[in-house]
């Protein structure tokens, strides 16, 4: 039936039966339910050896966990999912995916069972217009989302859902995308970004890479960005292409930065960004973490 049938077709019932629809539409349109507004969080996950050691920086993510209000449901954009066009999990039981080399087998061993979330899934496929998502049932936590998130709620007893980074996409085109995200903060969703600030694995210095150390301009590119987020200033953060030879240095590929924008797109001008683990290790992997609320 086209809209211009439909209408007529409206024209035929009695208003009141016609509201009794329109009132069961929008009810099963609400398929999350409404709860106070959640915080954002972009998570610096470092070195995969962050999920098994013990260090500053789980022991922050594992402090916040106990802070924040326990959430429904966690959306984790992670810079270890790029694809072509966007999707998001969508399978009931996500697997662990270890998509790294050359580490211990111990860190092979770790399994995150947390479960998935097809009704998020869903819910995040509705409210994003500005394109088509594809529901996935092949992908599952990729070490960006586990290793992370496994030290804010270590029981796996909050489900867990990933949205890919479009890699074809410019900043500011995935900003405007995080946007349309905002409607899940108040379905008790704690939207999470997950990645580095800085990050340049070619000029890290393997040596130093458990100590704070940081060449010069990675510690100048972290200065900008850092004030960039206290002032408000997510324009400059958007266009970082365009912030001189330091932020070209720490951000020679888009993927690991892409999340911060996540986060900073979500945050209401009443809210407060809260730096923590705000260290550079190994000369060129800025763990600094933002928690907006």
């Amino acid at each position: 039936m086209n809209r211009k049938d439909f209408i007529k077709t409206l024209g035929l019932v009695p208003l009141t039966t016609a509201m009794t629809d329109l009132r069961t539409l929008n009810a099963l349109n609400e398929s999350l339910p409404n709860t106070e507004k959640m915080p954002v969080l972009f998570l610096g996950h470092g070195s995969p050896m962050n999920a098994i050691e013990e260090n500053e920086f789980v022991s922050r993510f594992r402090k916040l966990g106990q802070e924040l209000v326990k959430p429904n449901m966690i959306l984790c954009i992670s810079a270890h999912w790029e694809t072509r066009g966007t999707k998001v999990t969508a399978m009931q039981q996500p697997p662990t995916i270890h998509d790294f080399g050359g580490f211990p087998q111990a860190l092979f061993d770790v399994q995150y069972p947390a479960p998935g979330s097809p009704e998020l899934a869903a819910e995040t496929k509705k409210i994003i217009t500005k394109t088509e998502v594809e529901l996935d049932h092949h992908w599952g936590l990729d070490h960006g989302a586990w290793s992370v998130i496994k030290h804010l709620y270590p029981n796996a007893d909050v489900p867990v859902v990933q949205l890919s980074l479009d890699y074809t996409k410019t900043p500011l085109y995935h900003f405007e995308l995080a946007q349309q995200l905002e409607k899940l903060r108040h379905k008790g969703v704690l939207i999470v970004g997950s990645g580095n600030v800085v990050h340049n694995l070619r000029r890290v210095a393997w040596n130093k890479l458990n100590e704070a150390y940081a060449w010069d301009w990675a510690e100048e590119a972290n200065e900008k960005m850092k004030s960039f987020i206290l002032d408000g200033n997510f324009e400059a953060l958007i266009q970082y292409h365009k912030q001189g030879s330091s932020f070209a240095m720490s951000i020679p590929t888009p993927e690991h930065y892409l999340p911060l924008l996540y986060t900073l797109a979500l945050k209401d001008p009443k809210e407060e960004a809260q730096l923590f683990n705000d260290k550079m290790v190994g000369g060129s992997i800025g763990m600094m973490s933002l928690h907006i609320h």
